[in-house]
């Protein structure tokens, strides 16, 4: 059987294409695991939300302690307090309070899900490699342009091999654009961008992460980036 082999678009910053390479599926993954991303998705998910959602109780809400009337004879329900959550203005049963929504998967189901994502990207000829994508200082406008001759529109996230602080400043503050090293991808992020683009540096950090985390059962070795970034 023969090994499947992807094909990527090398562009220049004019949007010309220079080359294609090809990379062995083999590389970055197996195949595509649903299961495993919609877990990684929920976590990351899960761990944006502040909880800081809040409902006052009866013991929070304005009111007296003093009975609202007689226990019997007036004809009307018995009642101990106006804080009561049965009366209007009074304290919230069972309402939100803060709470720490956030939890974790295993690091190496972190980082399966990862390859998964960025294997199905490859899959779907959403990863293209620009060459030579430098500049001398921060241009926002430079970076449109070079989007646009790049024909993408959406939201897409550039991959740098490091960081490279004026090619950061020069994307940020792009509607839908992601721009950080590879070694600070999520499985996240890769899911939630049109298409995948790769500086030549970030191409092979890419190549390199994923086949570091190809040791038995899908199960590798940390790299130095998933130390601090898992």
């Amino acid at each position: 059987m023969s090994a499947v082999v992807f094909e990527v678009s090398v562009r220049g910053p004019d949007g010309k294409e220079i080359q294609k390479i090809s990379v062995e599926a083999s590389r970055i993954d197996q195949r595509v695991r649903p299961r495993l991303l919609k877990e990684a998705v929920v976590m990351y998910q899960a761990n944006k939300r502040i909880g800081t959602h809040e409902t006052r109780t009866r013991s929070h809400v304005a009111g007296s302690n003093k009975k609202p009337w007689r226990q019997k004879g007036t004809g009307r329900a018995r009642a101990g307090t106006r804080r009561s959550p049965l009366w209007r203005g009074g304290g919230i049963i069972f309402g939100p309070h803060p709470r720490d929504y956030s939890f974790a998967i295993p690091r190496s189901k972190r980082r399966l899900a990862l390859r998964s994502a960025i294997f199905a990207k490859f899959r779907d000829g959403q990863v293209v490699v620009i060459d030579n994508l430098k500049f001398d200082q921060p241009k926002t406008k430079e970076m449109a342009g070079v989007l646009k001759a790049l024909g993408i529109t959406g939201r897409c996230l550039i991959g740098l091999g490091a960081g490279d602080r004026n090619l950061v400043l020069s994307a940020r503050n792009l509607p839908g654009v992601r721009i950080f090293p590879v070694g600070d991808f999520n499985a996240l992020e890769v899911l939630l961008a049109r298409i995948l683009v790769l500086t030549r540096d970030g191409w092979d950090a890419l190549l390199e992460r994923c086949e570091a985390g190809l040791g038995r059962h899908g199960h590798g070795k940390k790299t130095p980036a998933e130390e601090v970034n898992p």
